[in-house]
């Protein structure tokens, strides 16, 4: 027996968004894995903590491939002592020579007290311009309701992450509201 290639049968899973306000910032995750249109497994982890707590990383595509640029990340991260734009640079620039990662179907967002990062699956590195990043299949929606939010409110950077991921969850039939949340900043 083959298995399927068709789009049903491929992993779908979660929403990321990251947000910086006043000084803090702040990521969160859904928790749904979903298979063609079966929900696998609803609290899954895809936001958290790495090089001792002082950067926050989520990722959204295919489970497998974004674990290992998660982990090529923290090679990457530890060869360049902690800075986490020169280990963003440097990972960009083996996503798009090698022949092996430029495969991977997923999307990583880095964060530490001072920048955003988004590590697309073409290479590319993207730093937002108004303070919030919405990666995967709700991030459209996350990401204007996070816009909204930020623009109308004086919500904190937590409060606007959560509630722009629990907007998205009631849109997106591939985000759910089991929420993982890290926070950092002064």
């Amino acid at each position: 027996m083959t298995a399927p290639t068709d789009e049903s049968s491929r992993f779908r899973s979660t929403t990321i968004v990251a947000v910086r306000r006043d000084g803090r910032a702040a990521m969160a995750g859904d928790g749904q894995v979903s298979l063609g249109q079966t929900i696998m497994k609803g609290r899954a982890r895809k936001v958290r903590r790495i090089a001792e707590g002082r950067i926050v990383t989520g990722f959204a595509g295919a489970t497998a491939d974004a674990f290992t640029l998660l982990e090529r990340f923290e090679t990457k991260l530890t060869e360049s002592r902690g800075g986490l734009q020169r280990a963003a640079v440097e990972l960009a620039k083996d996503w798009r020579t090698d022949r092996y990662l430029r495969r991977l179907e997923a999307m990583l967002v880095v964060m530490d007290a001072e920048h955003t990062l988004l590590l697309s699956g073409t290479g590319d590195i993207i730093e937002p311009d108004e303070g919030i990043l919405a990666i995967g299949s709700g991030g459209s929606y996350a990401l204007a309701a996070g816009r909204a939010l930020m623009r109308h409110t004086s919500m904190t950077a937590a409060e606007i992450a959560r509630e722009s991921l629990l907007i998205a969850s009631e849109i997106c039939v591939y985000t759910n509201s089991e929420i993982v949340l890290e926070e950092i900043g002064s």
